[in-house]
């Protein structure tokens, strides 16, 4: 057990070089890092219940708030409340916001405390059973309106008088340059990563479940892995065009909020739907097994292999993951970026590259570029249920390495 523990420290010893030079590079401090608390903190009265789905029930108009008891105006966010209570946890999410209660959390809720106590208040909608998952983010707005839109001009497209397909003009010279040097640095990345394998903890040959070396070994081997993927994303990040012009406090938060989203789309792009395994490094292939057997849940396993199954589905080239990574990473309603103009102008070169490469390679199919769009909010949803497996693996006593606790915003 001792041999097992030695090498896992020494493992993460080797990584610590590279975890320094990110601080270096990024100008980040440890105090730096952790900017904002976790989310993953459980309800403290137990998990509220959800709604059955369906159309909500009919209203009487005696309905009050529950979280208030002001007049409720409907279902929002899954619970029976007011406008008031709507708005104020739409805003919260959004903004990712801290409030601080000077009575010690202890604040009964009505309608005159809730101005006066903001914790409590928002307290009081996770109590009554809001869910942050129902709440759309600025950015899944507008990509919902970019798909209703390319719907609308598709369907347009359907009923006019078939004929050819109009020739599509070829890439400005500008976005061609652009797709190729994205490219290029991915696949640069992706090298650096391969060249480091030597260095990650074996993955153990033994099937005991009840072995604790074993399972310590396979835990350390993901979490490796997982480092060796952050390090591509930052060192992917720090060559984007721009990205070194936004505040060290802005690249933190963009990089602290996208690491686990673009890490679902690399994985998505390793998935083989042959053996329904997911190949790291071109030599590691995982199944579902044996992401459980490394301490995952299935619970966000499944979900993993969902979208990695619906990714493949659309068959997407180097030059579409690389595009889709970048307008991912340049989301300016991520919690704490203060430049958010500044974010939203570096993204839009992505955004109009990838919609013009789309139009061209794929000239039949109108609905691929807003199709795309929405597998980010889907990674949205994906981040959230991440953030409830790495409280459970805290749980289950589980030491996640420092780049790892940073990232994701671990509190020990």
């Amino acid at each position: 057990m001792s041999e097992v523990k030695q090498e896992n420290l020494s493992q993460t010893a080797s990584y610590g070089t590279s975890h320094n030079d990110l601080n270096d590079t990024l100008l980040m401090e440890p105090s730096d890092i952790k900017m904002y608390p976790t989310e993953d903190t459980p309800v403290p009265e137990g998990q509220p219940v959800k709604r059955k789905k369906g159309p909500a029930p009919k209203m009487l108009g005696n309905e009050v708030c529950s979280v208030c008891g002001d007049k409720a105006s409907g279902f929002h966010y899954n619970v029976l409340s007011c406008e008031g209570c709507k708005g104020f946890f739409r805003r919260s999410v959004i903004k990712g916001a801290q409030y601080t209660c000077k009575n010690s959390g202890r604040c009964e809720m009505d309608m005159y405390m809730r101005r006066k106590c903001q914790q409590c208040r928002l307290r009081k909608c996770r109590e009554a059973g809001m869910l942050e998952q129902c709440v759309l983010s600025e950015e899944q707005i507008r990509l919902k309106k970019m798909k209703k839109q390319e719907e609308g001009t598709a369907r347009t497209s359907a009923v006019a008088t078939p004929g050819p397909a109009p020739e599509m003009p070829p890439l400005a010279p500008e976005q061609q340059e652009m797709i190729e040097k994205l490219v290029a640095m991915q696949k640069q990345c992706n090298k650096s990563s391969f060249l480091e394998r030597p260095k990650v903890t074996p993955w153990p040959q033994s099937q005991d479940p009840l072995n604790r070396e074993v399972r310590q070994q396979r835990f350390a081997h993901f979490t490796e892995l997982a480092i060796m993927s952050v390090q591509e994303i930052v060192d992917f990040a720090k060559q984007l065009p721009g990205f070194l012009e936004l505040t060290r406090e802005d690249q933190i938060a963009l990089l602290k909020t996208s690491t686990i989203e673009i890490m679902l789309l690399e994985t998505s792009r390793r998935y083989n739907p042959a053996i329904e395994s997911i190949t790291f490094l071109k030599d590691f292939s995982y199944n579902k097994e044996d992401f459980a057997k490394a301490g995952l849940q299935f619970e966000f396993i499944n979900p993993i292999f969902e979208f990695s199954k619906g990714m493949n589905d659309l068959h997407l080239d180097e030059a579409e993951y690389a595009l889709l990574i970048a307008i991912n990473i340049f989301s300016a309603d991520r919690p704490n970026v203060q430049d958010h103009e500044l974010v939203e102008r570096l993204q839009q070169p992505y955004v109009d590259a990838l919609h013009s490469y789309i139009r061209i390679k794929r000239p039949n199919d109108h609905l691929m570029f807003p199709r795309m769009l929405m597998k980010l909010v889907s990674l949205r949803t994906l981040s959230s249920v991440h953030s409830e497996q790495v409280f459970a693996l805290r749980l289950q006593d589980k030491k996640l390495p420092p780049l790892l606790s940073e990232i994701w915003d671990v509190h020990e």
